[in-house]
């Protein structure tokens, strides 16, 4: 039988992979860009934290996490030079656990590939946008004294506005943020004795530069 975890997981991966195959199947003279971001990530606690596995349903602190740099990429492009747009957005932040039990922390990396739909204003030197989509997030967590080193790959849901002020008819400067809400589930994280769900949420902060061709 095939875990709804999984079907979301190939659902979300089919909708970046038609994306990514919608920026390459568009007009010669459609306006591409790629661009690059770096900026803070203000990430809240792992919440409704429960344990899986033999001892799973019970109910755990939440995980307090800390606020990372985050820098990533993306290309797009705007098939029409108009108003709506399309997106691959890659992003990576570690939001490394705070200290937990006698542990004085656990590593975490979070790297987010969304596929974005764009709106923006057309203008000729700012062009503020908004921003919808789904993600795929590859959540790393390192081992601890509690914790094992686990990989886990989750679905997620991104939401981000900014504006874009062009300074050459090339080349922008552009600040956004982004916000980020996914479920994580390390089931292997406590070894032999399962692992835990959480729910995962992140404001990002961003300043980039974006080539247009």
């Amino acid at each position: 039988m095939i875990q709804p975890r999984r079907v979301q997981q190939r659902f979300v991966f089919s909708c970046i992979l038609l994306t990514a195959l919608s920026l390459i199947a568009v007009p010669a003279k459609a306006e591409w860009y790629v661009a690059g971001q770096v900026g803070h990530s203000f990430a809240d606690s792992l919440r409704n934290v429960t344990t899986t596995g033999p001892f799973s349903g019970i109910e755990l602190q939440d995980f307090d996490m800390k606020n990372s740099l985050a820098y990533g990429g993306k290309v797009g492009v705007y098939p029409f030079h108009g108003s709506l747009g399309f997106e691959l957005d890659v992003f990576h932040s570690t939001p490394h656990v705070k200290q937990l039990g006698i542990s004085p922390g656990i590593h975490l990396g979070v790297t987010n590939i969304g596929a974005n739909m764009l709106l923006r204003y057309p203008g000729a030197t700012f062009q503020p946008y908004l921003g919808i989509g789904p993600g795929i997030l590859v959540a790393r967590l390192g081992r601890s004294v509690e914790t094992e080193s686990d990989t886990q790959v989750s679905i997620g849901f991104n939401f981000l506005t900014g504006i874009r002020a062009f300074v050459t008819p090339s080349v922008a400067m552009f600040t956004e943020y982004k916000y980020t809400d996914a479920k994580f589930g390390f089931d292997d994280a406590f070894g032999s004795f399962g692992g835990f769900d959480s729910t995962y949420r992140a404001h990002q902060l961003s300043v980039g530069v974006s080539y247009h061709f």
